[in-house]
């Protein structure tokens, strides 16, 4: 099962990190796991701390990568089967905000982001292991009232549907259950 793809998306408490875990762990014993977020304050402290919780059994050995994540594919060890990668975007909130975002005009901005994520799927293709990715489905709404609002929602679907393109599989979340919507997708007759 070495060198698959995985999309796990959904709203917020869809059951979408639970699944990704449980996924993980059904197709190797020691996973790793890439935690994405940065703390800025104590709510976002106490979701990590549960979440480190959660995984603090000895079956994870864990990363944090905020930023350039591809690099932490590239020096994974061989002792993991699995990667669990949580989560896309916060990652691209990251990439767009955060310490390396790039100043100016709103496609400059995607470009960048873009192109890291490029990167990431290069990287996680290239480890050999079962990669999962993590993300939030926030289009799914009214079109936000505010300019950030509608740049972020709108940046968050491309980066999902570039993962998806390169992704084996997809996997919606909705009231904790999973449905692999890419094996459900329409294809073109010349597409199959």
């Amino acid at each position: 099962m070495a060198g698959r793809l995985v999309l796990v998306t959904g709203g917020a408490r869809s059951g979408k990190s639970e699944f990704a875990e449980r996924y993980v762990l059904h197709y190797s014993p020691k996973c790793d796991y890439i935690a994405t977020a940065e703390i800025l304050d104590k709510e976002m402290a106490e979701r990590v701390r549960l979440h480190v919780e959660r995984r603090s059994d000895g079956r994870w050995v864990n990363h944090e990568a905020p930023y350039h994540a591809e690099e932490v594919f590239a020096s994974l060890g061989e002792e993991t089967g699995a990667v669990l990668f949580d989560c896309l975007t916060m990652y691209m909130t990251n990439l767009m905000y955060g310490k390396v975002a790039v100043h100016g005009d709103f496609l400059s901005r995607c470009g960048f982001v873009l192109d890291e994520i490029d990167k990431l799927i290069a990287a996680a293709k290239a480890c050999g292991k079962i990669v999962v990715f993590v993300t939030n489905e926030v289009g799914d709404g009214i079109v936000p009232d505010n300019l950030m609002a509608r740049e972020y929602r709108d940046l968050a679907g491309w980066v999902n549907q570039k993962v998806a393109q390169a992704a084996d599989h997809v996997y919606c979340c909705i009231a904790g259950q999973a449905v692999d919507v890419k094996k459900l997708a329409f294809k073109f007759e010349d597409e199959e």
